[in-house]
């Protein structure tokens, strides 16, 4: 069988706090709203366009209250397509399965609030890729992170 990728990466802002619920099992999910802007030309003239992606992101209870409409995050996961019924009739839904989630920064008082770590520099040589540890706000560790 011949490989198959299923890889998304969204940088921008969250247009809604996050919608938390609990499975049964008591697992925390979060329904996440970002939107993210490119420039166009249209006419002799540069607009943007902004796309809403729908992201679903599991386990999430350290992180949920710091998920915050404004809130500029890169998330990366997979795409998922799934099917529910609506009065009688089948829909389908495609959004992003949040695998991890990077805070950026936030809105407060009309300009950005960094909530980020600085990173560690990259390792050089080697075959191994450098891999930023996530950007958690102030106060919380990795090991507060359930993912």
């Amino acid at each position: 069988m011949a490989k198959s990728l299923n890889e998304v990466r969204l940088l921008g802002n969250l247009g809604a706090d996050a919608e938390v619920k609990y499975t049964a099992g008591g697992i925390a999910v979060a329904s996440l709203s970002i939107a993210t802007t490119r420039r166009v030309k249209r006419n002799e003239e540069w607009v943007d366009e902004t796309d809403w992606h729908r992201v679903t992101l599991w386990r999430c209870e350290k992180i949920a209250e710091y998920l915050k409409r404004g809130t500029r995050v890169c998330v990366s996961g997979r795409l998922q397509t799934r099917s529910f019924d609506k009065d009688g009739e089948k829909r389908y839904v495609t959004e992003v399965v949040a695998e991890d989630v990077i805070l950026l920064g936030g809105k407060s008082d009309g300009g950005d609030a960094p909530v980020s770590r600085p990173r560690p520099a990259p390792r050089t040589g080697g075959s191994q890729p450098f891999q930023a540890q996530p950007d958690i706000a102030p106060g919380v560790t990795d090991d507060d992170v359930p993912f």
